[in-house]
């Protein structure tokens, strides 16, 4: 099966999208992979430098390693150490193996499953509160299995919050039948329907039989 992934970002109500505190990133190599930042406080580039700094350990992590939890609870210490002494972020990451998913968090930033049938599932459970770059980040790593046509959802707090499980669940079933790539634009239009208080990010993975 094949990955098709987009993202989108859109900073709080009266900030520029200079200001945006909130990052993405998606990768192709060595597998389908994606990350989402969520700066905290006078946050600047933090988010864009840690995923930056995620992308370059995530090259140099050989393939087969990439399905152990330990490689994970590794990557989020190292951006931990790295960011620290400046502004903190929070983190949440998954990558694609055939159809194994495997992701951490740190923070409040969160995962969905949204099944093609079936119940919406949380990902990342309760968030810790300590974040990158506080030196006491504790990774939470996840696990799943992604069917095709399954979507697998990586939010910020200022797109989740607003909208709630419910909600979100709502804007992704409202899309199934129209372009993939429009799916992050869609959600986050309905979050911004109830003000856009902080910063908001969602990135979308689905998988497609070849």
């Amino acid at each position: 099966m094949r990955a098709e992934c987009f993202g989108q970002s859109r900073p709080q109500e009266g900030r520029q999208h200079t200001q945006n505190q909130d990052a993405f990133v998606i990768g192709r190599q060595p597998i389908p992979w994606m990350g989402l930042c969520d700066g905290a406080g006078n946050a600047q580039s933090v988010a864009k430098r840690a995923l930056a700094l995620l992308e370059t350990r995530m090259k140099e992590v050989p393939l087969g390693q990439l399905l152990s939890n330990e490689v994970w609870v590794r990557f989020a210490r190292s951006l931990d150490s790295a960011l620290l002494g400046g502004a903190e972020a929070t983190l949440v990451a998954a990558a694609v193996a055939g159809e194994q998913v495997i992701g951490v968090c740190v923070g409040d930033s969160r995962a969905y499953l949204v099944p093609f049938e079936g119940p919406v599932r949380l990902l990342t459970g309760s968030a810790a509160k300590a974040r990158l770059g506080s030196g006491e980040a504790a990774a939470a790593v996840y696990r799943d299995v992604l069917a095709a046509r399954d979507v697998l959802l990586l939010v910020s707090d200022g797109a989740w919050t607003p909208l709630g499980t419910p909600g979100l669940e709502r804007a992704v079933r409202g899309m199934l039948t129209r372009p993939f790539a429009d799916l992050p634009a869609a959600v986050l239009d309905a979050a911004s329907r109830r003000g856009r208080a902080d910063d908001m990010t969602v990135v979308a993975l689905r998988l497609l039989r070849a």
